[in-house]
């Protein structure tokens, strides 16, 4: 092994050398594009059933899904697949692709029809009418960066079905990285989405 002496000139140089070291109290984030996150997904570099996203270029360990979460998704995916007209599409937990440094894996989408189903390509926020995140451990990223993230792509209406209070925030208009308009609903409520407003429900259905 070879020491170095920081302080010790360098042969035939006269000064002395410099060494960075890094401040490992504000560790360097390694940024990524859309790109590069594809070619590792290909590549098998997450181990099978990591819940990892990209959001704006950054890798991000997602928490592990609960029971509770897990049942709270599939009644809401139950219920939009009886109600909604048969040209939408549900979908439960794929990739969003906005911009070209974030592919978040939103719970719940209602999308708009596709030609091939989306078989060619993964939606975007022009696909999107409805995206939902249901929240327990998740509840402050969804509330802040998840929600930044959706208002800047022009996510129309976000709803986030807040378990810990047991209330539904819905937030619409995205105006810049925030939602110009915020509801909070509770059992009881009734809920209609802006992109069909012939469609009200309940918002006891999915809390």
């Amino acid at each position: 092994m070879v020491t170095v002496n920081p302080t010790k000139p360098l042969a035939n140089s006269g000064q002395p050398m410099s060494i960075f070291f890094p401040d490992f109290n504000h560790p360097l984030k390694h940024l990524t594009n859309l790109d590069e996150w594809r070619r590792m997904g290909e590549a098998n570099i997450f181990p099978p059933g990591s819940r990892v996203e990209l959001i704006n270029g950054e890798i991000l360990d997602m928490a592990p899904i609960g029971s509770y979460h897990a049942g709270h998704l599939k009644n809401i995916n139950k219920l939009f697949t009886r109600l909604m007209p048969e040209d939408l599409i549900t979908s439960v937990q794929d990739p969003l692709q906005l911009g070209d440094l974030s592919e978040p894996e939103p719970d719940f989408m209602l999308l708009k029809p596709h030609a091939d189903n989306y078989y060619s390509r993964h939606p975007t926020a022009e696909d999107v009418l409805l995206l939902i995140e249901v929240a327990d451990s998740s509840l402050r990223f969804d509330q802040n960066e998840k929600l930044h993230l959706y208002a800047q792509h022009g996510v129309p209406e976000y709803w986030l079905l807040n378990l810990n209070h047991k209330c539904l925030e819905v937030y619409r208009k995205p105006n810049g990285e925030a939602y110009a308009e915020k509801s909070t609903l509770h059992s009881g409520d009734t809920v209609t989405l802006t992109q069909l407003p012939n469609l009200s429900i309940q918002v006891s259905a999915i809390l």
